[in-house]
């Protein structure tokens, strides 16, 4: 009997420092930076590109990019982002054994920001970088996913005066742009979801204030979007109740194919630019929750609301077989990290 309890006991100590094992840092501290996973047969890579580090000035926006091999490898720097600066707001996205990094905006020293179209993409087998086809329409904070391994959405987002309620789509097949359904709901930046199978699934971000002092607040709107099998740029969308939590912007979020779920952790209810202070002049602070939507029932699901060392400013996670992988970020304090977090599915 005392071997067996001991056998019973083992499994819970067991996966309890598993969750807890470190892994490596990132070289530098960085927040916002652009993530994205890559998938070969039975091996992972991960990437960050970009970002912001712990000055959180605009001359300490960075266009270093950085791989590891998971879980073993250590951090390799990889040739610098095409492009004169780096960027925040970007995202990245693995597609047919490529990484696309599309948009972001650049910050000059006297303030001015500038979102781009820029489409850079790299090619993991030869270390190199292409220019890829620029966006028909700038965009930065947005929301991105891949359809069957050809369709790049690109959902929202900022663009050069306020958010837009466009879905672009990029047919990587074909090399061309074109339009979707757009957003029913309030054009927002800062939002966080994903896609898995043909459901897309966003929630929150920020928005122009009406009443106009803070000038943006956060959105408490959750969407979902069916994509029609047959035309891709169709998307039947309709409102999801509110999620666990509070509103909130700048969430870690990303899709789990295995389990269709889309996962969030993090973010903060108080939206603001770079430095962490809102823009109502309070400094944000990170959420402890992490919940995930489940595609299968359709509802909502927590997954822990205590996550350890809570984080804000992402603009991705990445699922890794049980775990949820966050990169960077700012930490309690507005403090830019270069931790990497591993959270457990369940």
């Amino acid at each position: 009997m005392k071997k067996i309890m001991l056998a019973v006991c083992f499994f819970p100590l067991f996966a309890v420092s598993a969750a807890q094992e470190k892994l490596p840092p990132l070289p530098a501290p960085v927040s916002n930076n652009a993530v994205a996973i890559l998938k070969t047969g039975k091996h992972e890579e991960i990437f960050s590109f970009m970002g912001i580090g712990p000055k959180k000035t605009w001359d300490s926006i960075t266009n270093e990019a950085y791989s590891l091999a998971w879980p073993s490898g250590q951090w390799t720097e990889l040739r610098a982002v095409p492009g004169p600066a780096g960027r925040v707001g970007a995202s990245a996205i693995s597609v047919r054994k490529q990484i696309l990094l599309l948009g972001g905006y650049a910050v000059d020293g006297q303030g001015g920001e500038m979102t781009v179209r820029d489409v850079s993409v790299y090619e993991p087998e030869t270390r190199r970088w292409y220019r890829g086809t620029d966006l028909p329409i700038p965009i930065d904070d947005s929301v991105v996913g891949v359809y069957r391994d050809r369709y790049l959405y690109v959902i929202s987002g900022w663009s050069k005066q306020d958010a837009i309620a466009s879905v672009q789509v990029y047919d990587v097949q074909k090399n061309i742009w074109v339009q979707a359904t757009p957003i029913p709901g309030t054009p927002v930046f800062g939002h966080a979801g994903g896609i898995v199978d043909d459901t897309i699934v966003y929630v929150n971000g920020a928005h122009k204030n009406p009443v106009g002092n803070p000038p943006y607040v956060a959105s408490d709107e959750c969407w979902i979007g069916k994509i029609d099998h047959k035309d891709p740029t169709k998307i039947q969308w309709r409102s999801l109740p509110p999620h666990p939590g509070s509103a909130r912007y700048r969430i870690a979020a990303g899709p789990s194919e295995s389990d269709r779920k889309i996962y969030f952790s993090g973010g903060t209810d108080n939206p603001y630019n770079l430095t962490g202070i809102g823009y109502d002049g309070r400094p944000a602070e990170p959420s402890p929750v992490t919940f995930a939507f489940n595609v299968r029932s359709g509802e909502w699901e927590t997954v822990t609301e205590n996550t350890p060392d809570p984080t804000m400013d992402h603009r991705g996670l990445l699922v890794i077989r049980d775990s949820l992988v966050i990169l960077g970020g700012m930490e309690k304090g507005q403090q830019v990290t270069a931790k990497m977090q591993r959270i457990p599915k369940k």
